[in-house]
């Protein structure tokens, strides 16, 4: 799916030449002469980076980014005829994440959109990726790299007593049968081999409880399994 591209800039004709570069290499660009309508739909619409000029009518790019900051961290490259060094660092400064001064080649620009937009897809990949967490009363379950934290202390797990806690504690306060936790982690019918199941509960509070005499996670319920307390 093409990146979406907003360019903010009172000067159509560069305004159209830059869209016509970025459009042959695939962009989608929208283009707007104002500076309040360029906050506006910089804000409500799905923009992947903005072009911005500094010197609009309505409003100018300064504080246009600085609005946009507020709610947005897309990539911002500010343009401007003004060659002081002063407006780049005050652009750079109000978060902007480059500063191109005029005239400057249309080929560069659409060098600089696409280095912006790879590097801001690899940082919002990382982020958006978070490792799938169970987190109850001081136990933190890290499902994708399986690992467990007690009392924020890594406890090692077999491969086993780490999937029985986890089935455990994502279907907290229902009880299980042996056979029933036999069946869910070992993946077959338990045929006079329950005791292993036992085993591994014991195994799993010597690790998470505090005191195994009194569980406060784990509880067996005499006579029917095992329930995860929350």
């Amino acid at each position: 799916m093409s990146s979406k591209i907003l360019i903010i800039e009172d000067e159509e004709e560069i305004a159209e030449l830059e869209k016509d570069y970025l459009e042959v290499s695939d962009y989608e660009v929208t283009i707007e002469n104002d500076g309040k309508k360029g906050l506006e739909i910089a804000l409500e619409k799905d923009i992947d980076l903005i072009i911005l000029d500094l010197m609009l009518p309505g409003m100018d790019g300064f504080e246009i980014c600085k609005q946009i900051r507020k709610q947005k961290n897309i990539p911002i490259l500010m343009v401007s005829a003004k060659k002081e060094d002063i407006d780049k660092i005050r652009g750079l400064g109000m978060g902007a994440d480059d500063y191109m001064t005029k005239p400057f080649s249309p080929s560069e620009l659409v060098a600089r959109v696409k280095a912006h937009l790879t590097r801001y897809d690899r940082l919002v990949g990382t982020n958006v990726k978070q490792n799938d967490i169970v987190e109850i009363r001081g136990i933190k379950i890290d499902k994708t790299a399986r690992r467990v934290y007690v009392n924020g202390e890594e406890t090692p797990f077999t491969t086993k007593e780490f999937d029985l806690l986890t089935f455990l504690a994502e279907n907290p306060n229902h009880v299980y049968s042996k056979d029933e936790l036999f069946r869910q982690i070992w993946d077959m019918e338990s045929v006079g081999d329950i005791a292993t199941v036992t085993v591994h509960i014991k195994k799993i509070r010597e690790k998470i409880e505090y005191d195994t005499s009194k569980p406060q996670y784990i509880e067996t319920i005499w006579g029917v399994g095992y329930r995860f307390k929350v």
